[in-house]
């Protein structure tokens, strides 16, 4: 999180300014998360905010509680 915040690595996040973590997801295993992500990916951008917004409705970055 701290080179998300920091955008020292090049990528994804520093390309698009991402900084806050407003939606993250805990599973059992590597390939429960590995799917997780991949069913995610498949949705509309609607639907992702909708998750969002059902957890963290005032887009808070989640990343203070680590």
């Amino acid at each position: 999180m701290s080179e998300h915040k920091s955008k020292t690595i090049t990528g994804f996040a520093s390309k698009y300014n991402c900084t806050k973590l407003v939606y993250y997801d805990t599973t059992k295993d590597a390939m429960s998360a590995i799917e997780r992500e991949k069913q995610l990916k498949g949705w509309v951008r609607r639907r992702k905010i909708t998750l969002i917004e059902e957890i963290n409705s005032e887009w808070k970055d989640l990343s203070d509680e680590f």
